[in-house]
C-alpha cells in the first residue's frame, strides 16, 4: 500500500448453481488476475461458491461439504500473494446453516462472518434455510487446512499487520438494507472499509437505490464500501441478477460495473483521507469492545486505477451550469442579506478588469436584482496607477457598462506620488512600499465613498490569494463584506466563463476577453509594449497547483509527500516533479507565513468546503511553525 491507498476489486465470476467446484475455479482464475493486478481487497458475491438460487439444495449435506471443500481450494489459491479475499457460501455450525462470508489471505481461511438479517418478503424467503448471526463470538474448527480454524462471528473486523488504518469489516446484502446494519457498529469499531456480498436482484429502479443506499453509508459512517452483487449463472426462474457491483468513498462514487456487462468493478481507496475526516468530524467516535476480534492480514499494493482530478474545486463538466448558477445565487444572497442588514443605500467596489473584480461585481448585480434595486445604485471605480494596462482598463469600463452599473474613474498615480513624498520613498524603487501604497489607497477611496453614500465595500479577493497571502495587509485584504473569499481562482475562472457563456451578447464578449487576460496585480508599470509586465503565476506559481495543493493538504488533510504523489499523476506530462516540488515548497511557506493575514479578515460567504475564515473553518495561530511541512516537501 502506498500512501494509504487500497486497491480493491469486486467481481462477479460466472458461476453454476449448486456446483462449488466449477464456481470455486472461476473465483480462484478471479483471484489470480487481481493479484496480478496488485489488488488488495477483492470481493465476490454472496453465497459465490454455491449459488444463492439453490433453493432446498441449501438443505443438502452434499451441497455443503462440496462448497467447504471448494473454499479450501479457495483459500490454497490466495497463498503468496498479499491479499484479503471475501467469498460466499452456506456453513453448518452448530446444527444450524448460516448464510456466510468467508475471509481469506495468505492461504488461510482468516474467519467467517454470518449474515445477520435474513429477508423473508417479497421473492426472498432466506429464513426458511438460515438462522441468523448468533450474538458473541465462537470458533469453527476443521480439518485439512494449515490453520484448524477459523473465527465466526458477524463482530470480526480484518486489519492490515503493517498499516493498522486498513481494518475491514463485513456485512452482507440484506444487513446494508436494514435500519440498524451491521456496518454502523463495524464503523463504530474501526472498521474504515465495509465490504458487501450481495446477491440482490435486478428490478427496474433498484440500481439507482443501491447507489442511494451505498453513497449514504459510506457517507454517514466516513467509510469505503465494496459491493459485489450476484450476476450471470444465478437461476432465472423468478428473478434476474446483474452483477451491478459498486465501490463509494465517504458518499463519493468510485467505480461501478454496469449491469449485465460482466465487467470487474476497481478502485484505489483513499484510506488516509477516510482517517483524516474521522478525526476532522467530532460525531464520529471509535468505541472498545471485549466481544470484538481483531483478524490480521498482511496487503501490499501501488497506485495505477485511480484518477486523481487536476482541478478539485471545479465540478465536473455535466453539472458545471448547474452548479456555478448555485455558487452565484449563495454569493448573490449572502451579500444582499447583508445589505438589507445595515440598511446600505449602495455598494461599492474596485474594478480592474482582471478575474476577482469581476467575479465580485457580477454577484453584486445578481444580489441587487434581488433586492430590487437599481443596478445603478452600484458605484463601481476604476483605479489607474503605475501598473495599470490599456487592455485592463478598458475591459473594466467596458463590464461596467455592459453590466448597467454606475462607473467612476479616479486616477491615483498623483496621489500615491505625493505620500511617496510624505514617507520620504523613492518611486524609482519599485519594491513593496511602492506595490502597497497602490493597494491601500485604492481601498481607501472606496472606503471613503463607502461612507459617503452610505453604502458597504464589497471585497473582490479569493480564497487562493488568501491562502497564499497574495494581498496587501489592510488594501484589498479588507473589505466590509467579501463574496469570494472562499471560492479559489480555478473556480473563479469557471464562475466567469459560465456567466459569459449565459449572458452572451456583450457582456459575454466582455467577460470572454477578461479570461483571456494575463493574471496580474498590476502594481509593477507595464513594459515596453504597454503590456503586463508583473504576472502573478510567476511569481507564486500556476494556480491550478496552488488551489490542488490547498484542497489536498485542508480538505483530504494530507502532507506534502502524498500531495506530491498525487501532483505527478493529476499534471502528468504538463508539470516536471522538479516544478511540483519547488511550488510545493514556496506554497507551504507561503500558508504558513501568511496566517496573520487570515486571522482578522472581514465576514464572507463559505460556498465550498473548504474555507479559511477563523470564525468557522481555520483556527490556526500566526505563529506556528511550517519547519515539518516545508523540510518533508524539500527532502521529498
Amino acid at each position: 500500500m502506498k500512501h494509504q491507498f487500497l486497491k480493491v476489486a469486486a467481481v462477479s465470476p460466472a458461476l453454476k448453481v449448486a456446483d462449488p467446484a466449477f464456481n470455486a475455479q472461476k473465483i480462484i482464475e478471479a483471484i489470480a488476475a487481481q493479484a496480478e493486478k496488485g489488488t488488495e481487497l477483492v470481493v465476490f458475491p454472496e453465497l459465490s461458491l454455491s449459488g444463492y438460487t439453490c433453493g432446498d439444495l441449501f438443505l443438502q449435506q452434499t451441497l455443503l461439504d462440496g462448497c467447504l471443500s471448494a473454499l479450501k481450494q479457495v483459500a490454497e489459491s490466495t497463498k503468496g500473494h498479499p491479499m484479503l479475499a471475501f467469498v460466499g457460501l452456506p456453513l453448518l455450525y452448530g446444527g444450524k446453516l448460516y448464510n456466510c462470508a468467508a475471509a481469506l489471505s495468505n492461504g488461510e481461511i482468516l474467519g467467517f462472518v454470518p449474515k445477520t438479517h435474513l429477508p423473508n418478503y417479497h421473492e426472498f424467503y432466506e429464513r426458511r434455510y438460515f438462522t441468523p448471526a448468533p450474538a458473541g463470538l465462537a470458533w469453527l474448527s476443521f480439518s485439512g487446512m494449515e490453520n484448524d480454524g477459523a473465527a465466526f462471528s458477524s463482530q470480526l473486523i480484518f486489519r492490515d499487520v503493517h498499516h493498522p488504518e486498513i481494518a475491514v469489516g463485513c456485512e452482507i446484502c440484506e444487513d446494508l438494507w436494514a435500519p440498524d446494519s451491521p456496518s454502523v457498529d463495524l464503523c463504530r469499531r474501526g472498521a474504515t472499509v465495509i465490504v458487501n456480498l450481495s446477491a440482490s436482484n435486478e428490478t427496474v429502479g433498484k440500481r439507482e437505490y443501491r447507489h442511494k443506499m451505498i453513497a449514504a453509508q459510506s457517507g454517514k459512517n466516513l467509510c469505503a464500501y465494496v459491493y459485489a452483487a450476484a450476476g450471470e449463472g444465478e437461476s432465472t426462474s423468478d428473478m434476474v441478477f446483474a452483477g451491478n457491483n459498486m465501490i463509494y468513498e465517504n458518499g463519493s462514487y468510485l467505480a461501478e460495473s454496469m449491469p449485465f456487462s460482466g465487467e470487474t468493478c476497481e478502485a484505489e481507496i483513499d484510506v488516509g483521507f477516510l482517517m483524516s475526516e474521522r478525526r476532522r468530524h467530532n460525531t464520529f467516535s471509535v468505541e472498545e469492545g471485549d466481544d470484538w476480534l481483531d483478524v490480521a492480514f498482511v496487503g501490499e499494493g501501488d497506485l495505477t486505477l485511480r484518477k486523481v482530478d487536476p482541478l478539485p474545486f471545479v465540478p465536473p463538466e455535466g453539472e458545471r451550469n448547474e452548479r456555478a448558477d448555485l455558487i452565484l445565487n449563495m454569493q448573490a444572497h449572502a451579500l444582499a442579506r447583508r445589505i438589507s442588514q445595515i440598511h446600505a443605500k449602495t455598494a461599492v467596489l474596485g474594478v480592474s478588469g482582471g478575474l476577482d473584480s469581476t467575479l465580485a461585481l457580477l454577484v453584486t448585480c445578481r444580489a441587487f436584482d434581488l433586492l430590487q434595486k437599481d443596478r445603478k445604485s452600484i458605484l463601481a471605480y476604476t483605479m489607474p496607477g503605475f501598473g495599470t494596462s490599456k487592455q485592463t482598463k478598458r475591459s473594466a469600463d467596458d463590464l461596467m457598462e455592459a453590466l448597467g452599473v454606475t462607473a467612476q474613474t479616479v486616477p491615483i498615480s498623483e496621489a500615491v506620488s505625493v505620500h511617496f513624498r510624505d514617507i520620504g520613498h523613492d518611486p524609482a524603487v519599485h519594491d513593496v512600499t511602492y506595490e502597497n501604497a497602490q493597494a491601500r489607497y485604492r481601498m481607501m477611496v472606496l472606503m471613503d465613498v463607502a461612507n459617503k453614500h452610505g453604502g458597504i465595500v464589497v471585497g473582490t479577493g479569493d480564497l487562493s490569494e488568501l491562502a497564499l497571502g497574495w494581498c496587501t495587509y489592510n488594501g484589498d485584504h479588507m473589505s466590509m463584506y467579501a463574496v469570494n473569499c472562499s471560492v479559489p481562482k480555478t473556480l473563479v475562472k469557471y464562475l466567469v466563463r459560465a456567466e459569459a457563456d449565459r449572458l452572451g451578447g456583450e457582456a459575454g464578449k466582455v467577460l470572454s476577453g477578461i479570461l483571456g487576460t494575463e493574471i496580474s496585480p498590476e502594481l509593477l508599470p507595464p513594459d515596453a509594449k504597454g503590456e503586463i509586465a508583473q504576472k502573478t503565476e510567476d511569481l507564486v506559481g500556476p494556480y491550478e497547483l496552488i488551489d490542488f495543493y490547498l484542497y489536498h493538504f485542508l480538505r483530504r488533510g494530507e502532507g506534502p509527500a502524498k500531495i506530491l504523489f498525487l501532483a505527478e499523476r493529476a499534471f502528468a506530462g504538463k508539470y516536471t516533479r522538479e516544478t511540483l516540488k519547488k511550488w510545493l515548497v514556496s506554497f507551504f511557506k507561503r500558508f504558513f507565513a501568511q496566517q496573520f493575514k487570515r486571522n482578522c479578515v472581514p465576514d464572507g460567504v463559505k460556498v465550498g468546503s473548504v474555507s479559511l475564515s477563523p470564525r468557522a473553518d481555520l483556527r490556526m495561530p500566526a505563529d506556528a511553525s511550517a519547519s515539518l511541512w516545508i523540510s518533508e516537501a524539500e527532502n521529498l
